[in-house]
């Protein structure tokens, strides 16, 4: 468990369905998430702070999306919170916004304005952006 810890960061919901994958529940499960977390290879705190940071990064999630992500892992909202505001600064978070609303806007074969403006903010939503976010920004690009 030592080394499917150490090979990326896990929460506690993934540890605890790999030790059901591999026949260890109960107080067997326990007493080895107790050592992992005494040992470091455990950690919420790191795992909800390096999946904010990747997901945005990486694939360009909104903090929605990414929230949503995190709740299904059974991270508490509290550190939720604390990741996104700790990983995601406001004004990258615009610019990324920014960079996908014009580069869908690039792709998009349509001329209607208010047709293709509905197409980004879908786009935009999908990935996970704040719907009242998505259409301010594109008002003020038209």
């Amino acid at each position: 468990m030592e080394r499917y810890c150490a090979y990326q960061d896990r929460c506690h919901y993934e540890v605890k369905n790999k030790l059901w994958e591999l026949g260890f529940w109960g107080d067997w499960a326990g007493e080895i998430i107790v050592q992992l977390i005494e040992d470091d290879f455990l950690n919420e705190e790191r795992f909800a702070c390096s999946f904010a940071r990747g997901k945005f990064r990486m694939k360009r999630w909104g903090r929605v999306k990414i929230s949503k992500k995190l709740r299904e892992k059974r991270i508490t909202p509290r550190l939720i919170k604390f990741a996104i505001e700790k990983e995601i600064e406001e004004e990258v978070y615009l610019e990324t916004l920014n960079m996908l609303i014009d580069k869908k806007r690039r792709l998009l074969k349509v001329e209607d304005v208010f047709i293709q403006n509905g197409k980004i903010a879908n786009y935009c939503i999908q990935k996970g952006y704040e719907v009242g976010l998505v259409w301010q920004v594109l008002k003020i690009k038209i």
